[in-house]
């Protein structure tokens, strides 16, 4: 009892410090964090499951839209944040019900939501600052490749169309997973994330979140790149924006390495007002005219999912819609043919 006690305060005292009032209300009214049931509206059913690499064990639950056909269907792959769970991030990001037929994609999608144990972090972080997480045949981001290569051969995933997606921690853990293996993913998304390789340990990773990236550490930048959506608030206190930022930076540069040419740039800025947040807008193209960096700059937005739904924590509804902006970016992609395999 003493134990979920100090957990509940230790919560209340982050809610409040980062004026998240409506979960701090919450918390006081007796709902634990972390624990919100996922919103009843996206008709479908879960699949439970146990994903294990060496000593590595974590949970996972596996969304299934109704309606699904024999074909088979883009699975996206979502990362909760710090203090999150498969149940809260489903609810706060509602990408159940965007997995629905005709939705955004025609045939739907699967939506993998793999779960991070409080044992392995104590706040239930994803260890993305940990070297030992950060690369192929180690720790969770080996696990969560493996378990994404699992659903791919046992339900009716199209391997050219991957997708993987997160907030916060889970977003630094998608950077991980789309660097690693490129060949698995096809597009990725990051919100309110960090470069990866701009930690190695956990008292970087506060100043790297507190302050951005460490001036002079290089980050990893893949030599084959994926297109990249990255959603940011202005006004996080948890994670810097000059992190979205160098994300941005890394991304652009790479894919003007490949294509042997500075990509085109777009720039948009839209104005605000009282019901909802304006925001800044921009996008690389390719030689081809994709869009493959797209980055959303979002005005007064604090450390939560832009446009999500109060039914989960770290959403702030007044922000333009990330899980659909997300989605229509992912169908945009595919994993080229020589390259998709489960």
């Amino acid at each position: 009892m003493a134990g979920r006690l100090r957990t509940l305060i230790r919560a209340l005292v982050d809610a409040l410090r980062a004026r998240r009032w409506r979960e701090a209300i919450g918390i006081l009214r007796g709902v634990r964090p972390g624990a919100r049931p996922a919103p009843e509206a996206a008709s479908g059913r879960w699949v439970v499951g146990t994903a294990r690499y060496g000593v590595v064990v974590r949970d996972y639950k596996l969304f299934l839209p109704a309606g699904l056909g024999a074909g088979p269907v883009p699975l996206v792959v979502m990362l909760h944040g710090c203090r999150q769970d498969p149940d809260d991030f489903a609810a706060g990001t509602a990408m159940n019900e965007l997995a629905a037929v005709g939705q955004v994609f025609a045939d739907g999608c699967l939506v993998l939501y793999p779960a991070q144990s409080r044992r392995a972090n104590r706040f239930g972080c994803w260890n993305w600052f940990q070297l030992a997480h950060q690369q192929r045949g180690f720790g969770e981001a080996e696990l969560i490749a493996r378990l994404v290569r699992e659903v791919i051969a046992t339900r009716p995933v199209d391997p050219r169309r991957v997708y993987v997606a997160g907030l916060s921690a889970g977003g630094a853990m998608a950077a991980v997973l789309a660097n690693a293996w490129p060949e698995l993913f096809a597009a990725f998304g990051v919100h309110s994330g960090v470069p990866v390789g701009a930690a190695r340990g956990s008292g970087t990773a506060l100043a790297v979140m507190k302050f951005g990236p460490i001036a002079g550490r290089p980050t990893l930048v893949p030599d084959r790149p994926l297109p990249i959506i990255v959603f940011q608030g202005d006004d996080d206190t948890t994670v810097h924006p000059e992190n979205a930022a160098r994300l941005v930076a890394d991304a652009s540069e790479a894919w003007s390495a490949v294509t042997g040419e500075g990509l085109d740039v777009d720039r948009q800025e839209v104005a605000g007002d009282d019901s909802h947040h304006g925001f800044q807008r921009e996008t690389w193209r390719d030689r081809d005219g994709r869009v493959v960096v797209d980055y959303w700059r979002i005005r007064g937005l604090g450390h939560a999912w832009s446009g999500g739904r109060e039914e989960g924590s770290y959403t702030d509804r007044a922000g333009p819609d990330a899980s659909a902006t997300m989605l229509r970016f992912f169908s945009e992609h595919v994993q080229p043919a020589a390259d998709a395999r489960g």
